[in-house]
């Protein structure tokens, strides 16, 4: 798929069959993990630019989502067969002639997998980039305050069986819908039609069970060394982060310098978790200066950029 053209394909990988978007035709590879409740149509506005930047952009439904393989039971879902899922789609685009560096994108849950893929180097990284989500170490050290406990109640209430994919399904999957719509500041970013796209994508048979698994597998496994005494980690890394996340402060970002060799970091004031969706144009202006080695802008209210940083 060359320019701003995007198709869809499976690709076999971990034993798994992954539905990927796919974008561009270049030698390196942009792997862009989704988040809970989203899918790969959250990359929408960010896989032509890495087209047009000399990537062929895979975004994979992750395991459980939309049409991908839907393995049963909890267990299926823990942090290792997410490494070994994002290491085979790797390994399958090299087999496919992506040989170039690999830049891995991400955002929410893909952030947890993508963080801790990065952290131990299951296969070499050009790139990391994270949107939304904090290095493990920091959230398993700040996410202990009353003030986080409270945002992240969500969590506690997903280890309760069959609740909450009841809750979450009942009219039309109402509560998906609200999880984005109401979250979002910029609402009309988020119209029907989008919407609709996720209450449907959670209607899927086993889905809702699927995508929460990863919430109930989290709470039930032993945690990564990397999150608890994480190495420096060098992979140069670029986090956009929104600051109106009603899931996930902002303080959560601080210090993260500490941990990484080559750190840089862009603040969304007035934007919301959803950050890749709601401000897609000052995003992807971040993304594409980066990549280039150009100032990265900053963002004013709203996303909008700053006049001094579009020049």
């Amino acid at each position: 798929m060359s320019g701003k053209e995007i198709g869809t394909a499976y690709i076999e990988a971990n034993g798994l069959a992954f539905e990927v978007d796919m974008c561009g035709e270049g030698n390196k590879l942009a792997l862009l993990l989704h988040g809970f409740p989203e899918s790969k149509f959250s990359w929408r506005h960010q896989m032509p630019v890495f087209a047009q930047l000399g990537y062929t952009a895979w975004a994979p439904n992750l395991r459980g989502y939309g049409g991908t393989s839907r393995p049963k039971g909890r267990e299926a879902y823990r942090m290792d067969h997410l490494l070994d899922d994002v290491a085979g789609l790797i390994d399958a685009a090299r087999a496919r002639g992506i040989t170039g560096p690999v830049t891995l994108v991400s955002h929410d849950w893909g952030g947890v997998i993508g963080w801790t893929f990065a952290l131990k180097k299951v296969r070499p990284l050009e790139r990391f980039i994270v949107m939304n989500l904090p290095h493990p170490a920091l959230f398993a050290t700040r996410g202990r305050t009353w003030a986080q406990l409270k945002k992240s109640w969500y969590i506690f209430f997903f280890q309760i069986p069959w609740l909450p994919e009841k809750l979450f399904l009942a009219r039309n999957a109402y509560a998906i819908a609200q999880a984005f719509y109401g979250m979002a500041v910029d609402k009309s970013r988020f119209p029907d039609e989008v919407l609709d796209h996720y209450r449907k994508n959670a209607q899927l048979p086993g889905a809702m069970t699927a995508m929460i698994n990863y919430y109930r597998a989290l709470m039930r496994s032993e945690r990564p060394v990397e999150w608890t005494d994480p190495p420096q980690l060098d992979t140069p890394t670029l986090m956009i982060w929104g600051e109106e996340d009603a899931a996930l402060g902002k303080e959560l970002t601080y210090g993260t310098e500490d941990l990484v060799t080559d750190f840089t970091v862009r603040y969304l004031p007035q934007v919301s978790h959803w950050v890749q969706q709601e401000a897609p144009e000052a995003v992807n202006a971040m993304i594409r200066a980066w990549i280039e080695g150009r100032h990265v802008p900053q963002a004013g209210l709203g996303g909008r950029l700053l006049l001094a940083d579009q020049m």
